[in-house]
């Protein structure tokens, strides 16, 4: 391995003691960066399969508009209780072993959907892959703890690009899938890719541990403690949590739109949608870096304007495909800005605690995803696209003004 996160030659260097150490500093080869990056984007992505399948699930199993929406809310609480119950193990265990061991149980429970007979089944299984596949917030500060100081911000937004590209494409991937051989096929191919991933993670990461003391329900306590203690962990949460809020009213609901007699897409043509959004993945590289020279604010308070500005040119969309594909490259960017953004500035608290910063910011984010995507198929059914862009856009200013109000407070 080099002493940079970047020069280093593409390959992986077999694993190692490594001691975590309160700023980090450990050398990360590229290829074990690039490693990193595709297992949480792999992870993440079994939270979105069912998103441009959400048309075709409810024709094959028979459930109503609002409770095939819920299979997306049922993968975002699964996330959020996995933040909460299982992220704050890093820093208690032994980290190579708890992010082995919850890729293994991920590829188990994707067998479940895979073979799942009724929508109940389903929704059982996918509650129980998005409760492992918190992995990648396991492997996220991973990477952030083996990063030099310096290159914190770049390595952050590296890593944090693949969980994106994961989340994005996924939805491409799972619509070309179901089109080749049904949606069965998506959870399938996961599976067997998520056990590829867990051999190489076993294989190739570093061991890392922080011996702490603690027993589980002390250390739970210490994470939700963090709210009370860390003013700035509260206002990134209730930032982050609007954004995903946002984000995913119109990840939820752009299938409704697409499917309808406006577009009439196949399942296929809404999963191309997601390459729309890979643009966007530019933007956690160049957050990154403007972290890293001190401008971590202004990422977040531009990108929350731009977030809901986006909403403007996505309400449009009900009549123009230019219009809709002009407002999900905005928001795509915006989103993953103020992602990164949030991530910096909570990493930077506390580094020997950073699980359970983690845990505390990306529950938060995700309580907010799975309310969104709730309230999409709510709006979707009561008002049509219009509300569903009034919700997204509310959403959205909500997050700039909690924004302005911790720049005010500080």
């Amino acid at each position: 391995m080099t002493n940079t996160a970047g020069s280093a030659t593409p390959r992986l260097t077999a694993h190692h003691e490594a001691t975590e150490k309160p700023d980090g500093g450990k050398p990360l080869s590229r290829g074990l960066l690039l490693l990193m990056s595709a297992a949480t984007g792999l992870a993440v992505a079994n939270n979105y399969f069912a998103q441009p399948l959400l048309d075709l699930l409810g024709r094959e199993l028979q459930l109503s508009t609002t409770r095939a929406g819920m299979i997306v809310t049922a993968a975002q609480v699964g996330y959020g209780l996995g933040l909460i119950l299982l992220v704050p193990l890093g820093d208690l265990v032994e980290r190579r072993r708890l992010a082995v061991v919850l890729y293994a149980a991920t590829a188990v429970f994707l067998l479940v959907s895979a073979t799942a007979p009724n929508g109940a089944l389903l929704l059982a299984g996918t509650t129980l892959t998005a409760l492992t596949s918190v992995a990648a917030q396991v492997v996220v500060p991973y990477a952030a703890t083996l990063a030099a100081p310096a290159q914190r911000g770049r390595v952050i937004g590296t890593v944090t690009s693949g969980l994106m590209l994961g989340a994005l494409l996924s939805r491409t991937v799972a619509g070309g899938l179901a089109e080749l051989g049904g949606w069965r096929t998506v959870y399938w191919v996961s599976a067997i890719l998520v056990a590829g991933v867990t051999v190489l993670l076993w294989r190739f990461l570093p061991p890392l541990h922080t011996p702490l003391g603690l027993s589980y329900l002390a250390l739970l306590r210490s994470t939700i403690a963090l709210f009370r203690h860390e003013p700035v962990l509260r206002w990134r949460a209730g930032i982050a949590a609007l954004s995903l809020a946002s984000f995913n009213v119109l990840w939820t609901a752009v299938t409704f739109l697409l499917a309808g007699p406006g577009y009439g897409w196949s399942e296929a043509a809404i999963g191309l949608l997601g390459l729309v959004g890979v643009v966007g993945t530019v933007a956690t590289t160049v957050a990154g870096r403007l972290a890293d020279r001190g401008y971590v604010q202004w990422v977040t308070g531009i990108g929350s304007a731009a977030l809901a500005a986006s909403w403007l040119l996505i309400g449009a969309g009900d009549g123009s495909l230019g219009w809709l594909l002009g407002g999900v490259i905005v928001l795509n960017v915006a989103h993953q800005a103020v992602l990164n953004s949030n991530q910096n500035v909570i990493y930077a608290l506390s580094p020997e605690i950073r699980n359970r910063l983690n845990s505390a910011l990306m529950t938060a984010f995700f309580a907010g995803g799975a309310a969104g995507s709730a309230l999409a198929a709510v709006a979707w059914v009561r008002g049509g696209w219009t509300a569903v862009c009034v919700l997204g856009g509310v959403l959205a200013c909500g997050m700039f003004v909690l924004w302005a109000l911790e720049r005010r407070g500080s």
